[in-house]
């Protein structure tokens, strides 16, 4: 199916691509990537992110707080811990795709590569 020019509602576009980027912006830092692939498994507290993911203070509170101020993730607190989870469809969607890119062990990768 070809779209044509006149068909394109350019200003809903703009906001469509302005969104992209800013998704793909919070997305673009390795610690961030690695925080939310392990909280794509479940809740986590902060002490529980740190070991699973070698990440230390103060990364780890920096980026939590980044992800936290972009609404990608959701916080309980519970006494003096704070959980963390997903929260953004968006990005949990980008995760899976990343996953199937590029976490994929041994000839699965090799075929999604494909």
């Amino acid at each position: 199916m070809t779209v044509s020019a006149e068909q394109i509602d350019l200003e809903v576009l703009r906001k469509s691509a302005s969104d992209a980027c800013g998704l793909l912006k919070v997305l673009a830092n390795p610690d961030r990537l690695l925080l939310l692939c392990q909280m794509s498994q479940g809740e986590y507290c902060v002490s529980d992110l740190e070991a699973l993911t070698g990440i230390r203070q103060p990364t780890l509170s920096q980026q939590l707080t980044v992800l936290r101020d972009e609404e990608f993730v959701n916080t309980r607190r519970e006494g003096k811990q704070i959980f963390y989870t997903v929260a953004s469809k968006e990005a949990m969607a980008v995760m899976k795709v990343l996953y199937e890119l590029y976490c994929q062990d041994g000839k699965d990768k090799k075929r999604a590569r494909k």
